[in-house]
């Protein structure tokens, strides 16, 4: 053996196709909410954008779930376009009413969907953030608004687990069957630099671990650990030698599914990845009989696997196709 293999400990209680699953935080948690929307879970992906620091990421859900909205002095112009320091900035327009709408609409859905969801999925990126000086405010991001007017700042584990304890005792309140699953991102973050990347990490991985032993309800993912320390070679990283590749997401996922999965939500996922795979094919020769088989075949694929997931739209472009297929060896 050339590497040291880490198995996540299955965890007691698992997301099934019938979960409702929000993700929210960096980058990691985008990637691992889109993988679930392609999987036919039921999932509302980092409804703000990508935020890094885990205070931010708290404030977000307070506001979703009380219903309230940014302060207005955290709307500002940058490079002619209007910005808000709560959220990413995807989350843009020309005007400042265009950006509220777009913010209350976020909000507003994320607060419906918070009501029924069964798991939220939260990826602490970095415990640097980063002080608006003239208000004293913590900022979720810059927005390219010159450096001169922050001033950096360590997040101190106390401050992180304070934040986190009043979210709980809120989220309790308003939906008392939630379970939270806490990650690291393995995504280092070079420009604080090594040495202090190296500092963030550990102030987010004790807080994760106190979290984890405080409260029944919250777990923690080591996909931090998996790409450091299982995975810990360079081939396993994108061209930037920061974030994970496809072949290390796809291991993480693989480890992601034998903690948080059981065996039939397991089995109608690989049935699900055999038909997606099937309905990417592009047949060399779609007049021929072969061509027909196969589409009744994934056609048949697709209504049983309709009876746990939502397939819908796959069903019904694939009856256009076999119609159009049908009419066409007709005439």
């Amino acid at each position: 053996m050339f590497r040291t293999q880490l198995n996540p400990v299955p965890y007691e209680f698992k997301i099934t196709y019938q979960s409702s699953v929000l993700t929210m935080g960096s980058c990691f948690a985008d990637s691992m909410g889109k993988r679930m929307v392609d999987n036919k879970f039921n999932v509302f992906p980092n409804p703000f954008g990508i935020i890094y620091n885990p205070v931010s990421i708290i404030k977000l859900i307070h506001f979703a779930i009380d219903e309230t909205y940014p302060d207005d002095d955290t709307y500002i112009k940058s490079q002619g376009v209007y910005y808000n320091y709560d959220l990413h900035s995807e989350f843009s327009a020309l005007t400042v009413e265009e950006l509220k709408l777009k913010v209350e609409g976020a909000i507003i859905s994320t607060h419906k969907f918070l009501q029924e969801a069964d798991w939220i999925f939260l990826t602490f990126g970095t415990a640097i953030g980063y002080i608006l000086k003239e208000n004293n405010q913590l900022v979720a991001n810059c927005h390219k608004v010159p450096a001169k007017q922050f001033e950096k700042h360590f997040l101190t584990q106390k401050q992180i687990i304070s934040s986190f304890e009043n979210l709980f005792q809120q989220l309790t309140a308003f939906n008392p069957g939630l379970r939270i699953i806490l990650t690291v991102s393995p995504v280092r973050h070079l420009r604080e630099t090594l040495e202090l990347n190296s500092v963030s990490k550990s102030i987010l991985r004790i807080t994760c671990h106190t979290l984890q032993e405080e409260y029944e309800a919250v777990s923690y993912f080591p996909a931090y650990e998996i790409l450091l320390d299982d995975l810990r070679d360079y081939r396993f990283y994108a061209s930037d030698m920061l974030h994970p590749n496809e072949t290390a997401e796809d291991y993480i996922w693989d480890k992601f599914m034998s903690a948080y999965f059981d065996e039939s939500t397991c089995d109608t996922l690989s049935e699900w990845v055999k038909v997606k795979r099937a309905l990417d094919h592009r047949p060399f020769h779609k007049q021929s009989g072969k061509y027909g088989q196969f589409l009744s075949s994934t056609l048949n694929k697709l209504n049983k696997l309709g009876e746990g997931i939502d397939v819908s739209n796959e069903i019904t472009q694939l009856q256009k196709i076999l119609t159009t297929y049908s009419n066409e060896k007709k005439t």
